[in-house]
């Protein structure tokens, strides 16, 4: 039997660019004009929850459940107005069908595990028709670190795997897999990857 676990934003949707612009959005909506690091990269948790904490400690700001909580909620609204008015987020090509196919598949266990909250992720992927109703969704809301939100995902899948494979679209989710002695499949153009998925397993 072997495990697939799936990231989201950039891997499943053509969303990962407007995910970015809507998480500005709802930090400087609750912050203000915090500063940010120049680039994604410099942060050391690409989470969600990861990078939240950090701008507050760049920021001296203390971090409560009230502050935290703020920002996920703003973002989660983000995400459902921007869906309300723009549509459901536009699927990787095939990336529905395979995940289903393996979904049915008896030889496989599948896991979202995604660096985002789980509210938007539920929008997202119920949005554009992925399953979701048993189906472990693992993300910031349970972990700030991207390999210990990977590894409750796996946990929540049953079974004796003779492989475990991550599907992302991220340097951080490489070396995440590295670090785990998982099998990694890359996906989009920035690490290279497919630009659609096969239909067969």
């Amino acid at each position: 039997m072997d495990a697939i676990i799936f990231d989201i934003d950039g891997t499943l949707l053509q969303s990962d660019a407007t995910d970015d612009v809507m998480y500005l959005e709802a930090v400087r909506e609750v912050l203000g004009s915090v500063s940010l690091r120049p680039t994604w990269s410099m942060y050391t948790q690409f989470t969600a929850a990861g990078i939240l904490a950090e701008i507050l400690h760049d920021n001296g700001i203390d971090k409560t459940v009230a502050t935290v909580t703020a920002v996920r909620d703003r973002f989660v609204a983000n995400v459902l107005g921007y869906v309300s008015e723009h549509g459901a987020f536009v699927e990787i090509p095939g990336a529905k069908a395979f995940v289903e196919s393996l979904h049915n598949s008896p030889q496989h266990r599948v896991a979202y595990a995604a660096g985002g909250w789980r509210g938007a992720a539920l929008l997202k992927l119920s949005g554009a028709g992925f399953p979701v109703a048993g189906i472990p969704l693992v993300t910031s809301d349970d972990h700030c670190e991207r390999q210990e939100i990977m590894l409750l995902a796996l946990r929540q899948l049953t079974g004796d795997f003779s492989t475990i494979t991550y599907y992302g679209d991220g340097h951080w989710d490489v070396a995440a897999a590295k670090a785990l002695g998982w099998q990694f499949v890359a996906v989009g153009k920035k690490l290279n990857g497919l630009a659609k998925y096969d239909m067969w397993l």
